[in-house]
């Protein structure tokens, strides 16, 4: 259960986090510094990245680890879903860190885009949060709950009700489950939203499914304030840093991969998160 004085703050925080975004986005054709296994190594690697937790562990390897390591490292800010993809696209950064494959897969797809995974880094389990339950069995018929409104998050939200016994799915619903493929609702309203204001209509709903990485960024605890949390063992959503394709091999990159796979970082994250963000280090498929 959240406090309403969070919900504020995590609002007044967003609204902050949208007008970094709006100064890190700027059409800068000078903004990435090269491509492929020819990108000068003495530029900086400019990488888009959701603020929390992700701008936070680059962040981490460019205060602690990139110098030693040679790499001058750049980090942009970005509050959304789009924008990190686009720029790498377009070229304005040179990579980005804030998704995982389903969503790439869906994303290269609808926008015809060609970015290609690199190294998986994180997992950051997604979770149903409530202003006013305390438990899973306070979510009752006639309540509304918030779910993502991007495909895969979609997906994945549901099925998170679904595994819980808050909501019954068609056989053969995947992970691109919409809201036309809940069988049996058992009474629950859903409310579609774009996954970064979930946290702040906590208010405005029953509860509501929040990606790890917003739930982290308004305060609320996902490993003891979710209602219900994923499971990591055997889970696909791994958390990656990512380019455009033909830039896999650029030795920044692969530089910058090698350090969010390293020790350092993976004691960072399980002392930073405390389990709200799990390790999965690995090469992307």
């Amino acid at each position: 259960m959240r406090k309403n004085t969070k919900l504020t703050a995590a609002a007044a925080t967003a609204a902050l986090a949208l007008g970094l975004t709006a100064c890190g986005t700027a059409s800068d054709p000078g903004a990435a510094s090269g491509s492929g296994a020819k990108a000068d190594a003495s530029k900086a690697l400019v990488v888009a990245a959701s603020p929390t937790p992700h701008a936070d562990i680059l962040n981490y390897i460019k205060d602690n680890l990139a110098k030693k390591a040679g790499l001058n490292l750049e980090v942009k800010e970005f509050t959304d879903y789009v924008l990190p993809n686009t720029a790498t696209q377009q070229g304005q950064v040179d990579a980005n860190f804030f998704q995982h494959k389903p969503y790439l897969d869906d994303f290269n797809k609808k926008n015809k885009t060609t970015i290609v995974p690199v190294a998986d880094v994180h997992l950051e389990p997604l979770g149903l949060y409530s202003a006013s339950a305390k438990e899973l069995k306070d979510i009752k018929a006639g309540q509304t709950v918030a779910v993502p409104n991007d495909t895969t998050n979609e997906g994945r939200a549901l099925a998170l009700l679904a595994d819980n016994g808050l909501i019954t799915l068609k056989d053969g619903a995947g992970a691109d489950a919409k809201l036309s493929d809940i069988e049996d609702a058992k009474g629950l309203k859903f409310k579609e939203l774009e996954a970064a204001t979930l946290p702040r209509a906590l208010n405005d709903v029953d509860a509501a499914v929040i990606n790890g990485n917003y739930a982290i960024e308004a305060e609320l605890e996902p490993a003891t304030e979710a209602l219900v949390l994923e499971k990591a063992e055997g889970n696909p959503y791994a958390n990656f840093l990512a380019v455009k394709k033909g830039n896999e091999k650029d030795a920044r990159v692969q530089k910058l991969a090698e350090l969010l796979n390293s020790p350092e970082v993976k004691q960072y994250i399980e002392d930073t998160y405390k389990g709200s963000v799990i390790p999965a280090f690995g090469a992307a498929q």
